[in-house]
């Protein structure tokens, strides 16, 4: 009965983790609100720019890592597993390129911060004045 109860804790401190993730881009950007499909089409290699036609270049944290997991699963609706397969046959079929990875959410928010067609996810409570926050899912 204890492992039970343990488990559902776990689960609902994943629930929790996952609604401190928001989508950022740089406070320089034009970018206003995004919806979770444009965030999806960004992050999926379906849309090259944001809204207004400005381009888009999405950066991912390291591959396991905690937000990328919470990220993808709620905005793309993929595993890592899934994410990984998703790009392998977009690029063995010369149709896409993954978003470039980074090891860290500081070194998502430094690049973001820094280009304001950059498009990224930190911790909600990594959000600062260099960034703004386009997505709170």
């Amino acid at each position: 009965m204890q492992t039970f109860l343990f488990a559902i804790l776990l689960s609902l401190g994943a629930g929790m983790a996952q609604a401190d993730v928001v989508v950022i881009v740089s406070a320089k950007s034009a970018v206003g609100e995004l919806s979770k499909a444009q965030v999806a089409d960004i992050f999926l290699g379906k849309s090259a720019t944001f809204p207004g036609g400005v381009q888009a270049v999405p950066v991912d944290q390291a591959e396991g890592s905690s937000q990328r997991d919470a990220f993808h699963g709620h905005i793309t609706g993929k595993s890592g597993a899934q994410l990984k397969s998703y790009w392998s046959k977009l690029v063995f079929s010369g149709k896409g390129t993954p978003p470039k990875e980074l090891p860290n959410a500081a070194e998502v928010k430094k690049l973001v911060a820094a280009n304001p067609n950059m498009i990224g996810y930190i911790d909600k409570g990594d959000a600062d004045g260099s960034v703004k926050v386009v997505l709170a899912p």
